[in-house]
Parts: C-alpha cells; structure tokens; sequence
C-alpha cells in the first residue's frame, strides 16, 4: 500500500567544519539530516613551519580544497579570527583563516562565520566553555568519531554549530511581505488586518445572555 504525505523528507548535507590556525588548522565533515547528525571524518592540517609564510598558507589552501574534494561536501562554515594581545599574531592567524576559508569558496560552496563563543554555546550550552568540555561533547554527539583531539574537535563544533542553526533557519518561515498578506486575507474583513482591532468577546457576546462571573 503506497503511503502519502505531505511532510517534507529533509535532505541529507555534508557539512564541513573548519578551526583555522597557521601551525594547524582542524577540519571534520558531518551529515546533517533534518535533526539527525552523523560523522564522516577529521583531521587536522600541519603546514611545514620551516617553508616561508607563502607556502604555508598555499599548503592551507590546497589541503583543505583537497579534503572538499574528497569528501564532497555542501556547506562549509569557520570561526572567526579571536584577537589577541600580539597583533602580528593576530595578522598572521587572519592571512591563515584567508586562505583556509578560500578553499571551500573556490569550491562552490557557500562558507557560514560563527564567534567562538556561539560555537562553545550551542555545542556544549555555556559561551565560555573550555576545550575539554568541547571534545566532551563531540563524542557525545558523534560518537562514532571516537576520541578527537582539540584542534579537530573544535572543528567538528563549528560543523554541529552550522548544521543546528541552518535547520533553525529552515524551519522558521521568512516574515510575510505586503503582497503576501493581502492574498493571505484576500475576503477577510479589511480591520482584521492592520486596521480596526477585532472585536472583544464581550462585544461578540449578545446582551440579553447571561455574563459569566457577573454579581447579581
């Protein structure tokens, strides 16, 4: 017996996680399946430190564009650069995410930015969470991905993060616009919408019946 519905069957996204950094940079890849979420694979990038600035962040590039391939992914999403005390550190960490975030870009996909504390509270529920916490819940939630280390969790966090708010997104509609209300209320009476108040109910209600909680 064929069975109907009008219930949409959500499709399943590959999702890619990136934890940029220029010594090394965590990746994982998950499937999002409307609420469901599952592990495909992580990893983690280690430029040579030896080679010149250049050649690091091309290693980055090429890397991640490679893991993309490899994995096809639909969606990627990164965390943004925290600033620190060195700005030359915070330089060089920017050229690094620059190139990591490239990567997915060159590839067609769309790439998501999320604060480092918006990670840590959609993940684990707290914004000042701290790494042991983060891995802690990664295993929790994907459990078939094992023990991941720090920079490959952190990675895994942003691509949990990505795939709960984009299905937030998919399930709140979008306001209605002006047209869209007037076909909406198309033979409705015209002060049911932005005009007149509908009337109360004890203006609905007859006077010659009885009001309920009335003193007599």
């Amino acid at each position: 017996m064929e069975r109907m519905t009008n219930v949409p069957i959500p499709a399943a996204t590959r999702i890619l996680g990136l934890d940029p950094g220029l010594r090394r940079t965590g990746w994982g890849v998950i499937v999002a399946e409307g609420s469901r979420l599952r592990w495909v694979a992580h990893g983690v990038v280690t430029p040579p430190e030896g080679a010149p600035f250049s050649d690091r962040l091309l290693h980055l590039l090429e890397a991640v564009g490679e893991v993309c391939a490899a994995h096809g992914c639909d969606e990627a999403a990164i965390e943004e650069v925290f600033v620190n005390m060195n700005p030359a550190s915070t330089l060089k960490l920017g050229h690094a995410r620059a190139a990591v975030m490239l990567a997915p870009a060159r590839a067609g996909l769309s790439v998501a930015e999320y604060a480092p504390n918006l990670i840590k509270k959609a993940v684990v529920g707290a914004g000042h969470a701290d790494k042991s916490q983060i891995a802690f819940m990664v295993k929790r939630l994907l459990p078939a991905a094992g023990d991941v280390k720090a920079d490959a969790a952190d990675a895994l966090a942003v691509a949990i993060t990505h795939a709960q708010l984009r299905r937030l997104k998919l399930l709140i509609p979008p306001p209605l616009g002006a047209g869209d209300r007037e076909a909406v209320v198309e033979g409705a009476p015209r002060h049911r919408v932005g005009g007149e108040p509908p009337p109360s109910r004890r203006e609905a209600t007859p006077r010659h019946l009885p009001q309920w909680g009335r003193s007599r």
